[in-house]
């Protein structure tokens, strides 16, 4: 839950929903809202997804699903999963074995897909296989893929036909007393997927999955996932989130812990305070940005930093940041330490100072949350 006593108006009262666990990582309940990418290698290039796995686990993912569309993408599975830091979901489509073989080879979830696993009795048996396996499962129904009964019924994908497919699967996995299960309804219609979550959320107190399906590339992807999963995580729904973008996955993530720092869900890193930049900049403010940005990846210590083209709005942002810097005159602007004027620098060398001081206050709140810790 995100309280804020001070700014109640901050306030973000998540839905209550029961906890599961992904590996060792939980999901729902009052934990906080996971962050998960899937690889787009072939997951039989195993060196390959490695890489791309722990990439995205440096990035910050907290889940990573891997597609298991082959038998031989489950036998890489079995050499991937003890080689990564993070749980492994298992993307299973069509083929219910796949979710069997992943089970066996080490995955902390089975992901199904109710309009193409088959029927009951293939489900009852993936369900043992996790059961077997410590596996948690994700019923993942997507508006592209839904039952055949279910289009007839509805005439065209649409909320109440996702809702449908995700409970009548539900009823399953508590008809065979499985009760490890999340569950998403994506789709790539913003509005057809929010009507959907909205629905579940009454209908259920499973953890929730939440993402908007084949959102399109960086910009417009990340658009539309801002759009879609911003709203329900203010209305307090969603457990665990996944941004699909045709993107690199580490990009991914990174779109995903902004939306979750936007609304103050999740801290990590440096939340950068900047302005568009105009005439009255004091310094190239979008080139130190940009830099900025890359220079301080390596910093997961929740702070924030301003850098701002002048003193129009420049001190009042800075009041309100551990780090910041407001363009002046002469080639040089001022230096904001925990919302004090603290010293000018020159524009010249001011990145190399921004990141010194970043790191020095990373650390001191390091120090600070260790000490407090003992």
């Amino acid at each position: 839950m995100s309280l804020n006593h001070i700014r109640p108006w901050r306030n973000i009262y998540r839905r209550k929903s029961r906890q599961i666990m992904v590996g060792n990582v939980p999901v729902g309940g009052d934990a906080p809202i996971t962050v998960q990418t899937m690889t787009n290698t072939l997951t039989t290039d195993v060196k390959g997804t490695i890489a791309q796995v722990q990439a995205a686990a440096d990035a910050g993912a907290d889940i990573v699903r891997i597609s298991v569309p082959d038998e031989a993408s489950s036998k890489a599975l079995k050499q991937i999963v003890p080689e990564v830091s993070v749980p492994i979901v298992a993307d299973i489509h069509f083929h219910y074995k796949r979710g069997i073989e992943a089970a066996e080879a080490g995955a902390a979830c089975l992901r199904i897909n109710p309009g193409n696993i088959g029927d009951e009795k293939r489900v009852k048996e993936v369900i043992k296989a996790a059961r077997d396996h410590n596996c948690s499962i994700r019923i993942g129904v997507n508006a592209g893929s839904l039952e055949k009964h279910l289009l007839d019924k509805y005439g065209e994908p649409c909320p109440d036909a996702m809702v449908e497919s995700g409970l009548d699967h539900i009823k399953i996995l508590q008809d065979n007393d499985f009760h490890e299960f999340k569950i998403s309804c994506k789709a790539s219609d913003v509005f057809m997927a929010a009507a959907a979550y909205q629905q579940l959320a009454e209908a259920t107190d499973a953890p929730i999955h939440l993402g908007i399906t084949e959102a399109g590339g960086l910009v417009s992807g990340t658009i539309k996932s801002a759009i879609g999963l911003g709203n329900l995580l203010w209305m307090g729904i969603g457990d665990t989130i996944r941004v699909s973008l045709s993107a690199d996955p580490v990009e991914e993530v990174k779109v995903g812990y902004e939306i979750l720092k936007s609304l103050g869900l999740r801290h990590r890193g440096v939340n950068i305070i900047s302005c568009p930049s105009c005439a009255r900049q004091g310094f190239d403010v979008i080139k130190t940005v940009e830099a900025l940005e890359q220079r301080l990846e390596h910093i997961k210590t929740p702070m924030s930093l301003s850098i701002i083209g002048c003193v129009v709005n420049g001190p009042g942002e800075a009041l309100m940041t551990d780090v910041g810097f407001t363009g002046g005159g002469a080639g040089s602007g001022m230096v904001y330490l925990a919302g004090k004027q603290s010293h000018k620098q020159d524009n010249a060398s001011m990145i190399e100072h921004i990141v010194e001081q970043v790191e020095k206050k990373a650390a001191e709140i390091e120090a600070e949350t260790a000490q407090a810790a003992e």
